[in-house]
């Protein structure tokens, strides 16, 4: 792989030569700008080899460097080659400020369909430039067609409310904000607006499109026809348009005089010089429909409750299942991962992963995404510790989990023990919390770490996302993270709760669940207060669980969670599972 990314690099520079541009930047993104994108968009792997959901590549005539996050910096080095690519942690050290230091004077070439508004403008030290087609395409003979998978209606049964109902509710805020029309360039929007999903993408039900929602409640979807068969184009109704991709310019242009909704932080920046051609008011706000998206509906959380007890019988079948092999050493990182995705697929409504399984044991689950290959995978050995993440896609909710396992047959050393129950203490002191209105995740992510600052100890990712309703595994606006803007967190929100701790050649941890954000009833109280409601339903390793450095409500917290858990799933379970359950839940 070595000479053929060379190749490519050297195939990039002369092309982007021919151009008059002495370099170009090349984020992980399509152009709608979301985590999982089709094979026609992974632009950054071809180049590069490396494969995370989140990156960028900045090429020059003489130097290029790769950047991701702390998730990837293991992964980062595995996949790319040190003579052709400085590797960089995108934080330690921000791509705008390298591109400063290094290209001086020169000119860079961008596409203005893959950065947002705002991302472009944090290279404002840099003499950019707008170049259409993309030219890692032009070098790229053998680049996928773009997906044309069908959009399908998913049933009022699953959203809780009619689409002619969002539309409507959000035409009359767009009315309210002086606002005219609203652009959509995220697929998950057109998905809960229009209450369509597709499979244009790998784990998450959506079909790529643009829309623009107007004022009256009406819209104009643009996705190809090929895509909306007639039974979605029935659900539709006469108040949504239907248009090609092709006349997105000319829609902008009739818009002329209006004020338009642009989002400058998720949405590509071509809208926005489009609309200012036209003469448009931009009316810069966050996507209208991120928001009411996130504040699940009474029937998606009750779908969610569903699917979380469906998806934690599958948990438990597989970790009964594990804990007779693991032992024995017969399985393997890919084994496990098979064997736990077929425990999903005999659940009802089950349609796929809601991402890839991060199965990853000893050295490997230290590495914060890693996604095992046939080429990576290892056994499972006994006496080591095993890291599975994973989550399903159900039409009825999306799920999210992950547990950290003791392999046996002998105990597990104190150290990894004290490790892992510093996490669950964290787990656990987010789970209890009860906070004030207004109160975001950013103020709550350092209660989740407190357990192992008190150590030394820490975790490089944030501790928790959003999550959708059957759509995407990771969310917005809101998180639990310290390095996110602060959202302010809200009654009908799923996010995960996720701490960590990562030995770097040795082992991880993480222990996640998701959690519904409900009101906390203080009927003295004037000030209106949340509490999370734990969806998750599985058991964590009791192998790795020292209780002495447990708090006694955090004890008491652990006891009743199991208890929930054998209560909730035992009657669904066969005798073997069911015996296992018990013997895994019994009080500490």
């Amino acid at each position: 792989m070595t000479s053929e990314h060379n190749a490519r690099l050297t195939a990039l520079r002369a092309t982007l030569k021919s151009r008059g541009l002495d370099g170009f930047i090349i984020p992980r993104a399509d152009e709608h700008l979301g985590e999982y994108v089709p094979a026609s968009a992974e632009r950054l792997a071809f180049i590069t080899g490396f494969t995370g959901s989140a990156g960028l590549a900045i090429v020059l005539p003489g130097r290029a460097a790769v950047f991701s996050d702390g998730r990837y910096t293991l992964q980062l080095e595995q996949q790319t080659d040190p003579a052709l690519w400085e590797r960089l942690h995108i934080t330690e050290t921000k791509p705008e400020d390298w591109l400063a230091h290094h290209a001086a004077g020169l000119r860079i070439g961008y596409d203005p369909w893959l950065l947002s508004a705002d991302s472009l403008a944090r290279f404002a030290a840099s003499a950019m430039v707008a170049t259409q087609p993309n030219p890692v395409d032009e070098i790229w003979a053998s680049r996928p067609a773009p997906p044309l998978a069908p959009a399908v209606a998913h049933p009022q049964a699953f959203t809780g409310e009619s689409a002619g109902a969002k539309r409507a509710r959000l035409g009359a805020a767009l009315r309210e904000a002086g606002q005219d029309a609203a652009i959509l360039s995220d697929p998950a929007s057109l998905a809960w607006l229009f209450n369509i999903r597709g499979a244009d993408v790998e784990f998450t039900p959506i079909a790529l499109g643009f829309a623009l929602l107007f004022a009256d409640s009406t819209a104009t979807l643009f996705m190809p026809g090929a895509k909306l068969p007639p039974e979605t184009r029935a659900q539709l109704g006469p108040d949504v348009t239907l248009a090609e991709r092709a006349a997105l310019p000319a829609a902008l242009a009739a818009l002329a005089g209006k004020a338009v909704r642009y989002d400058p932080a998720a949405m590509p920046v071509w809208f926005k010089t489009t609309l200012e051609a036209a003469g448009a008011k931009i009316a810069e706000a966050p996507d209208p429909t991120a928001l009411p998206r996130a504040l699940k509906n009474p029937v998606e959380q009750a779908g969610a409750r569903a699917a979380h007890q469906r998806d934690g019988a599958a948990m438990v079948r597989f970790l009964a299942w594990l804990a007779k092999t693991a032992p024995t050493g017969a399985q393997t990182e890919i084994s496990a991962a098979e064997a736990l995705l077929a425990e999903r697929g005999r659940e009802q409504h089950f349609k796929g992963e809601s991402f890839p399984a991060i199965s990853g044991t000893g050295e490997h689950g230290a590495i914060i995404h890693y996604r095992v290959t046939p080429q990576s995978n290892r056994p499972i050995k006994p006496n080591e510790v095993y890291l599975i993440d994973s989550g399903g896609q159900y039409l009825d909710g999306t799920t999210d989990i992950t547990r950290t396992i003791w392999t046996g047959p002998g105990p597990a050393p104190d150290l990894v023990r004290e490790h892992v129950t510093r996490v669950l203490a964290g787990h656990i002191a987010l789970a209890r919390m009860v906070f004030p209105e207004g109160i975001a995740g950013a103020h709550l992510d350092s209660f989740a770490r407190a357990a192992l600052w008190q150590a030394g100890l820490d975790y490089d990712h944030g501790t928790g996302h959003g999550v959708g309703s059957y759509l995407s595994v990771h969310e917005g606006p809101a998180s639990i993270s310290r390095a996110a803007k602060p959202v302010a967190l809200q009654a009908g929100m799923i996010l995960s709760n996720e701490p960590g701790f990562y030995l770097p050649g040795a082992y991880g941890i993480r222990l996640e669940n998701l959690v519904l954000v409900q009101p906390a009833e203080f009927p003295a109280q004037k000030r209106k207060f949340l509490r999370f409601e734990t969806l998750t339903l599985a058991p964590f390793d009791r192998a790795l669980i020292n209780p002495a450095l447990l708090t006694a409500p955090a004890l008491d917290w652990l006891n009743t969670y199991h208890a929930r858990v054998y209560a909730e799933l035992s009657p669904h379970l066969p005798a073997d599972a069911r015996g296992w359950l018990a013997q895994a839940t019994a009080k500490i």
